[in-house]
This record gives C-alpha cells, structure tokens and sequence, in this order.
C-alpha cells in the first residue's frame, strides 16, 4: 500500500518601494533578523536582496500546507510593511532591471556569482518549489521519468511572469528562459534506478563539474538533502490557492504514479523533445496552449486536458482530502493564471489612456493586493 506522499512547498518573493513600485535593490537593514524573530528558519535569502524566501515544513496535507503557507505570506508581509516595503508573488517584475540588484553577501551566492558570472546576476526570477517525500529511492527515481510528462501542465497552471525589463513578452512565463540560462538546466533526463543517478552524480563530482548535486538545477530533481522529489518549473503563484492547487495536483500525481506500480503499470515514457515542445507551449501560450495529447496523437486545448487530469486524479483527490483544490485547476484553465491578470489589468489600463510605465504600475499595484491574503 502506498503510503502518503508528504509535500513541503517554498516560495520566492520579490520587495518593492511602495512608492516607486520598483524593486528594492538593497534589502532594509534588519529585515531578515526581524522574519527569522517571527517565523524562525522557514525564511531564508535568495540571491538577490530583492527577493525572499520562504519554506514550509512537512506537511501530509493541504490543508497543513495552506495554513503554513498563509502564516508565512502574512507574516513576511507584516515585517516587509515595517520596512517601508511590500511583498510581491510573482516570477518577474514588470520593469525593474536585473542589472541594478544587488546580490547577497554570503558565501554560497559569492561562489554562485564567480562560477555563472552574470548569468546569476540575472537570477531577478522567483519560482515555487514543491518537495514530495518519497522514502524509497528507487522509487523516487521511477516516479520522476514518469510525472515529468506532466511538468508543462503545472507550468501553464502557474505563470506569473509575463513582464520582463519594462516588455511585455508575449509569453506567459518568462522565468523558465532565463532560468535556463544556466548549466545543467531543464528537463531531466531519465534513468534506470537510484544507483544510475548516482554513476552522474558521482562522475559529474570526481570531474570537478559539480561539488554537490544542488548544483543541477534541473525542473524536477531528486533532492540529496532530504528523502524528496522535488520540483522547481513552476513560477510562483501570485494566489496561495493556486499555488495549493498545482501541490495538490503534484501529490495526487505522485500518488497516482506510485499506484500503477503497485500494479505493475506505468505511465508510458515519451521523448524528451515532445516534452520539450509542451513546456515551451505552457510557457509562450499558457492556459490557451494547445498541447500534445500523445497517446492520441493530437494537440489539444489545455482546459480538456486539464478535465481529463482531474478526473484521472478524483479517487486520489478524495483520499488525500484535496478535490476543492484539484478542481480549482479548471478554474484557473478557464479564467487564467496570474500572468493572465497581469495582462488584462495592463491592457486595461492602456486603454483607459494610461503610458507604459502607468500601466506597469497599476500592475504592481494588482500583484501588493493580491500577493498577501487578508488574514
């Protein structure tokens, strides 16, 4: 019998001048002491001192996993307003220049900054991370060659990133491309069990490539720190309940998958490049992507595919106590995610008569709301 596939969700925030409504480039001298006073270890730096990060703890459930997560979005928010700043959910900033952050002084970010050059001086990005426990790990390793076909799907649910130095892209998530500017990027590649992860990991360390395995940023990796698979190619959700609902489709995935191989079934594994192809779909079109269906052989809408996966998922959803959130993933292929707001409160504002830099403007205006829920 499988047991329950725990998740532990992180977050990446970005701060901005309540006036300006630009990134705060230097991060307010006793910010972080004062988060870490609330709310412990569960906040962290990134690499940049415009951004934040937060990590739940273990959690079995989503509804642990959204009283955590409302906890620390509030509590990060209530220190940032100490500061004179806000606290922003989404992947990129409407206009803010990478160029101009200024990285953290610590030494992880030193060395990050050296290896990658300016390749990580352009990490201005945030993203959600989701981590599933999974003790054994070979399981672990059989689990990712297979959710991976799903990873385009959380991508499209999730898109907040539009906007990228003062241009509207014309993609939904502009985060996976500069994400993917750094080595050992993208997809994962698949393997035969734990042992077969290893042999890379080991040849990858004795070559002097990597000192550690954190250093393969891959969208879906196996953690070396805990007993996890976690994922990292979703942007960050604007909407804690978004961002509940593509962890609760990823458990109920990871629980689905786990079953078939009770069974002695699998999902069946397709190329990387038909993969590939539906990533960059999510990622330019969204929730108005077509997608490839293919064990039909067929581009589909993303909203059917999307009934198609809550249906699959239901028996799971019931079980771990989660069909409000799974179902909401038809809501948000239907009405949009967070880049998709993001578009229709700029385009709004141009019409209306507003400039450029207006219309950015009340876009950030929209992401200070709608980042942090009334408590």
């Amino acid at each position: 019998m499988v047991d329950t596939i725990s998740i532990g969700i992180e977050e990446e925030y970005l701060l901005v001048h309540p006036e300006t409504r630009e990134l705060a480039r230097l991060q307010p001298a006793g910010f972080m002491d004062r988060c870490k006073d609330l709310l412990g270890d569960r906040v962290m730096h990134e690499m940049l001192q415009s951004q934040v990060e937060i990590g739940t703890g273990v959690c079995n459930t989503i509804d642990e996993a959204r009283a955590e997560l409302l906890e620390l979005r509030q509590g990060v928010a209530a220190v940032a307003r100490e500061f004179d700043t806000c606290i922003v959910a989404a992947s990129t900033h409407p206009w803010s220049l990478w160029s101009e952050q200024e990285p953290v002084d610590m030494e992880r970010y030193r060395i990050m900054g050296v290896e990658q050059a300016s390749i990580a001086r352009r990490m201005a990005i945030c993203g959600m991370h989701i981590h599933a426990g999974i003790p054994d790990k070979d399981l672990r390793i059989d689990l990712m060659n297979q959710v991976c076909y799903f990873m385009p799907h959380l991508l499209a649910l999730s898109g907040s990133s539009p906007f990228w130095e003062g241009i509207d892209t014309g993609l939904k998530s502009m985060r996976p491309t500069i994400a993917g500017h750094l080595p050992r990027s993208g997809l994962p590649e698949t393997f035969d069990n734990w042992n077969d992860w290893m042999e890379m990991v080991d040849d990858m360390q004795a070559t002097g490539m990597i000192k550690d395995p954190s250093k393969i940023w891959w969208d879906l990796r196996p953690s070396m720190r805990h007993p996890t698979l976690e994922i990292r190619i979703c942007d960050v959700c604007t909407s804690v309940e978004d961002g509940l609902t593509v962890a609760a489709l990823y458990q109920c995935l990871l629980t689905f998958l786990a079953h078939l191989r009770e069974n002695n079934q699998r999902w069946r594994q397709y190329r990387r490049i038909l993969i590939l192809e539906n990533k960059w779909r999510a990622q330019r079109y969204g929730i108005d992507a077509l997608l490839g269906d293919f064990g039909k052989r067929e581009a589909v809408p993303f909203p059917e595919l999307i009934d198609e996966l809550v249906e699959l998922l239901r028996p799971h959803a019931e079980a771990l106590d989660c069909v409000e959130e799974v179902e909401n993933a038809r809501e948000i292929a239907r009405r949009g995610s967070s880049a998709d707001h993001q578009l229709r409160v700029y385009n709004a504002a141009l019409s209306a008569g507003a400039s450029e830099r207006e219309a950015q403007v009340a876009v950030v205006d929209w992401l200070i709301e709608a980042s942090v829920p009334a408590e």
